[in-house]
């Protein structure tokens, strides 16, 4: 028997195909398909071309609040604009907000003389103005090849401002793709022996937007990394974690890390992103027992920096009771540039005395 394929599910794939597309102004747009290969694809568009030409497709892109746009509403991100950024943008607080987010991710390069040079990424909703450049855009993309094309471009060991600029563009856009091998790529990138800024780029996403997996990777970084730079960037970046295992890791570095400065950011991002027990209790620890007094005085500097003044009465009885004189004075010191009422009293009352 014979059966018709409904005409619905054929619309329903191409309404969806479609919906992955942003609109596109100003630009002649052709399509292409990349079902063989991106890379062959993506070099077949760019080669032969002397002007410049944008070449973009769509990826889908991990959960969450992922809109990134341009800021203003409508959006209608100039691409060739001179103020604009390859970076990732977030949308403006003034756009109507999608409840679900959005499901895939726009990675577009400038390509000029056969290779590209921004890289900028945008979700579909946005209007792109291609400034009267050409524009391909690519089909039947495999998301893994775009991670593997990426991560080639990330690599580019130059220092000059051009490539850094497109390697960590490369590097925020490979993180975002809801693709298992990102992992690994980040994992690559981050490694000892690689320049200092790809890592702390990489390391930076891990926390930002790969969940358990970039969690786990951070925990080992900042428990086995030889450098210290590098421990402390890995410890903001378990900030950015939503893991909740994550701030356990930052209290055990403030507390057991080898290098006094990686423990003082350690407690300075406690003050910041931890639960106000949570930090309070880590801070209060570490002026208490850790060996070094630049790092007590650091702990001090934290407690001024805990949201809505809670840090305040913990500061009050650091600077009436703590045994290190370099520890009250640092105390009284952020307790008189604070405008919080208590601490304006306990002054006056030191100053009574």
């Amino acid at each position: 028997m014979i059966r018709c394929l409904s005409p619905a599910p054929l619309f329903l794939l191409a309404l969806a195909a479609w919906a992955q597309q942003p609109s596109i102004r100003n630009a002649r747009v052709e399509s292409h398909s990349a079902a063989s290969g991106l890379e062959a694809a993506f070099h077949q568009a760019a080669n032969g071309r002397a002007a410049p030409v944008w070449i973009g497709y769509a990826v889908p892109i991990v959960k969450g609040d992922r809109s990134t746009c341009c800021s203003g509403w409508p959006h209608v991100c100039s691409l060739e604009s001179k103020s604009g950024d390859d970076s990732v943008s977030i949308a403006s607080s003034s756009a109507p907000v999608n409840l679900e987010g959005p499901d895939h991710l726009v990675v577009l390069y400038r390509v000029e003389n056969g290779s590209a040079g921004k890289i900028r990424t945008f979700t579909p909703e946005c209007t792109l103005d291609a400034g009267g450049l050409p524009f391909i855009w690519l089909t039947d993309v495999k998301p893994a090849e775009s991670v593997a094309m990426l991560s080639g471009m990330a690599k580019a060991n130059s220092d000059e401002t051009s490539a850094r600029h497109r390697g960590n563009s490369a590097i925020a856009a490979l993180a975002l793709h809801a693709e298992p091998s990102v992992d690994s790529a980040l994992g690559q990138l981050a490694a000892a022996g690689n320049p200092e800024w790809q890592r702390k780029h990489a390391i930076f996403w891990m926390g930002e937007a790969r969940g358990h997996s970039g969690y786990e990777m951070l925990s080992r970084i900042v428990r086995e990394d030889p450098s210290d730079r590098i421990r402390e960037h890995a410890v903001f970046a378990l900030t950015q974690s939503k893991e909740p295992a994550a701030i356990n890791d930052v209290i055990r570095v403030a507390r057991d890390d080898q290098s006094a400065r990686v423990r003082s950011q350690a407690l300075f991002w406690l003050a910041q992103r931890a639960a106000a027990k949570t930090a309070a209790s880590a801070i209060q620890d570490a002026i208490t027992n850790d060996p070094e007094t630049e790092v007590k005085k650091k702990a001090v500097f934290a407690l001024s920096q805990m949201r809505d003044g809670e840090g305040v009465p913990i500061l009050i009885r650091v600077a009436r009771e703590n045994r290190n004189a370099e520890v009250r004075k640092q105390a009284v010191f952020w307790l008189g540039q604070s405008k919080d009422p208590r601490a304006l009293a306990f002054i006056e009352d030191v100053l009574k005395r």
